[in-house]
């Protein structure tokens, strides 16, 4: 099991080697591929997923998710940390 990962403002979020998010034709939905098991993101958590590129930190995430939305900047960024930090528990994201 890798290192502890502590997801702040200042992360930078990623999908870690061997976890991808892709669209599944057969399904039609998307879906995060990790080892050995599947998850189907809602679609808040999809957006937020999009965005973990490596290049963009968490606190651009946020601000372009509340200006997509029209929404409470510090509101998005509390729920973006609490998701990504329940996603990097399960090594879904790294940063």
């Amino acid at each position: 099991m890798g290192q502890a990962v502590t997801i702040s403002e200042t992360s930078v979020p990623r999908l870690p080697r061997g976890v991808k998010l892709r669209f599944d034709k057969a399904r039609e939905q998307w879906l995060v591929q990790a080892p050995e098991r599947v998850l189907v993101p809602d679609p808040i958590a999809l957006e937020v997923l999009k965005r973990c590129d490596g290049k963009a930190d968490v606190g651009a995430i946020a601000d372009d998710l509340a200006a997509t939305y029209e929404a409470a900047r510090e509101e998005i960024l509390g729920d973006v940390i609490e998701m990504l930090q329940d996603l990097a528990d399960r090594a879904v994201v790294t940063a």
